[in-house]
């Protein structure tokens, strides 16, 4: 299946990029999102404990089961100021 991946703020200096696609198997998490995104972009792997992890507008946890099409956006876990 295919899920659009959306990068804010510092996240985006990371991965050099704002947004980008993946193909992950059927009934795939967002913790298989974040290992397979983890392999692409070394410095995530780092984040992983931090990062809020957002489906449409709701945030999830790493045992959502994710949905062809979803977009999936990453955020750093402070923002504003």
């Amino acid at each position: 299946m295919q899920i659009t991946v959306h990068f804010y703020s510092y996240f985006k200096e990371l991965t050099g990029c704002a947004e980008t696609s993946e193909q992950l198997a059927h009934k795939s998490t967002i913790a298989d999102l974040q290992a397979q995104l983890a392999k692409r972009f070394p410095k995530l792997h780092e984040m992983q404990n931090s990062t809020l992890i957002a489906v449409g507008v709701e945030y999830q946890g790493k045992a959502y089961e994710l949905q062809e099409g979803d977009a999936v956006s990453f955020f750093p876990p402070v923002q504003g100021g």
